[in-house]
C-alpha cells in the first residue's frame, strides 16, 4: 500500500519506533530518533526495542518510553501489548517482514517503513529505497581470488558522503517531515553510572591515563584483528603512556581477553573485565576512556556516541558504510590496508586474511597516541 505520504497528515500525537535488533545498529538510528524528537516536539515517542537493547535508551532524549519485548515472545503477543498504548502512527526501522506485523496485528492506523519483499502489504505508506543506498555485497570465495590478481585501486567501491546505514534511518524519519541532514550518534551516561562503575571495577585509585581495548567481534573472525597484535599494541602503548587498559569483552570473549590480560603482563595496567558488567556499566567505562582500541563492532559504535574517540582495524567490512560515530569525524582513526578484496563482508576470509595481516602494529600504536590527543602520529 503506496498511502498518502506521511509528511502532509497530521502529527501525531503517540509515535511508536520499532527499533532494529543489534546494538551497533540501534546506536546508528540515534540521528534518526533526535530528528523525530524535533519534528514532533509534542508527541510521545515510544521505542519497541529487543530487551537485550532497553537500557540503551535510559535517559535517551529521543524517547519517552521504552517498551522491551524477550528474544522468544510471539508477534501476536507483541502486538497484543502495544494494542492498548493507542498509537496514531507506527513508523518501522528494520527491513524483516516480522516487524511489519507486529504493528499491523496491533492495529496501528498509520504504519510506516521501508519497501522490502514480504511485507509492503502490512504498512500503510511503503518508503522507497534511496539512490544513494549501497547494499552490501558478500563476496563468493571465487570472487575473491580472481579480485586479488587484479590492481587494487579498480576493484574498490565506490562510496558517496551519503553512503552511511545512519542515512538510511534518516531517510526514513524523513518521510515523517523529518529533516535528513545528519547528526552525530549520540547516547548518554550520567556522572553519577560513571562513578558508580568506576568504584565497582576498582578505577577509583586511577588517576592516569585509561584506554579500553576491544578484541572481540561478534559477528566473525574476518572482523577480528589479530590477538597477538593487540597485545603487541597494549604493551607498546602501555610502555609510552603508563596507561591502563580495561579489557572489554562477552562472555564468549573471556578466553581472548584472559590471553590479552596475560600477553600483556602487567595485570595492574590491564584490567579484564569480560562477561562483567551490565550494558549501563560497559558504557559508563566506555565514557571514562580517553580512547577505545576496538574491531568493528557494538562497542566501537557505543564508544563513538558516548564521546570517546576510537581507533578500528577495518578488514571485511566497510568504514564508509558503517564506520563510528558522524562519517568523516577526524576524532577516529579508521585504518585499512590496501587489498582489492575488501570490503569482502564475510564471516570467514577464504585467502589468507591480507585485510587484517596488513595492517601493522605501528600503524594502530600510532593512531592510538593520536587519539588521546597528546601525542602526534609519527610520518
Amino acid at each position: 500500500m503506496a498511502g498518502e505520504p506521511s509528511a502532509s497528515l497530521p502529527a501525531p500525537g503517540r509515535l511508536l519506533v520499532r527499533g532494529v535488533n543489534w546494538l551497533g545498529d540501534a546506536v546508528m538510528t540515534t540521528p534518526a530518533l533526535l530528528r523525530l524528537r524535533e519534528n514532533f516536539a509534542g508527541a510521545r515517542i515510544s521505542l519497541l526495542t529487543p530487551a537485550k537493547l532497553a537500557d540503551l535508551w535510559q535517559y535517551h532524549p529521543a524517547v519517552d518510553e521504552v517498551i522491551p519485548f524477550a528474544p522468544r515472545e510471539s508477534v501476536f503477543a507483541v502486538a497484543g501489548r502495544l494494542r492498548g498504548h493507542q498509537f496514531d502512527l507506527a513508523l518501522v526501522l528494520p527491513n524483516s517482514p516480522r516487524s511489519a506485523l507486529e504493528v499491523f496485528f496491533a492495529g496501528i492506523r498509520r504504519r510506516v517503513g521501508r519497501a522490502r519483499p514480504g511485507r509492503n502489504f502490512f504498512l500503510t505508506q511503503v518508503v522507497p529505497a534511496r539512490p544513494e543506498a549501497v547494499k552490501m555485497h558478500k563476496r563468493t570465495a571465487s570472487e575473491i581470488r580472481r579480485l586479488i590478481v587484479a590492481p587494487a585501486p579498480a576493484q574498490r567501491f565506490a562510496y558517496s558522503a551519503s553512503s552511511h546505514q545512519l542515512h538510511e534511518y534518516l531517510h526514513l524519519a524523513a518521510a515523517l517531515g523529518g529533516n535528513p541532514a545528519p547528526l552525530p550518534p549520540q547516547l548518554f551516561v550520567t556522572p553519577g553510572e560513571t562513578e558508580a562503575a568506576g568504584k565497582k571495577f576498582g578505577l577509583e585509585p586511577v588517576s592516569g591515563l585509561v584506554l579500553g581495548l576491544n578484541a572481540g567481534a561478534e559477528y566473525g573472525p574476518a572482523k577480528r584483528w589479530p590477538a597477538e597484535r593487540f597485545i603487541a599494541a597494549a604493551r607498546q602503548v602501555q610502555a609510552q603512556t603508563h596507561c591502563v587498559w580495561l579489557l572489554f569483552g562477552g562472555k564468549n570473549d573471556a578466553a581472548l581477553v584472559a590471553q590479552i590480560q596475560s600477553g600483556i603482563g602487567n595485570r595492574a595496567a590491564a584490567i579484564n573485565l569480560a562477561g562483567q558488567t551490565t550494558l549501563r556499566e560497559l558504557m559508563a567505562l566506555l565514557k571514562r576512556c580517553r580512547v577505545l582500541l576496538t574491531n568493528d563492532t557494538g562497542p566501537m559504535h557505543l564508544a563513538a556516541a558516548l564521546g570517546t574517540p576510537v581507533v578500528t582495524p577495518f578488514g571485511s567490512t566497510s568504514p564508509e558504510l558503517t564506520g563510528p560515530g558522524l562519517p568523516g569525524d577526524p576524532r577516529h582513526h579508521l585504518l585499512q590496508a590496501s587489498v582489492s578484496c575488501a570490503p569482502c563482508f564475510l564471516r570467514e576470509c577464504p585467502i589468507d586474511f591480507r585485510c587484517m595481516n596488513g595492517i601493522g602494529v605501528e600503524r594502530i600504536v600510532q593512531a592510538v597516541l593520536a587519539a588521546t590527543g597528546g601525542f602526534e602520529i609519527r610520518t
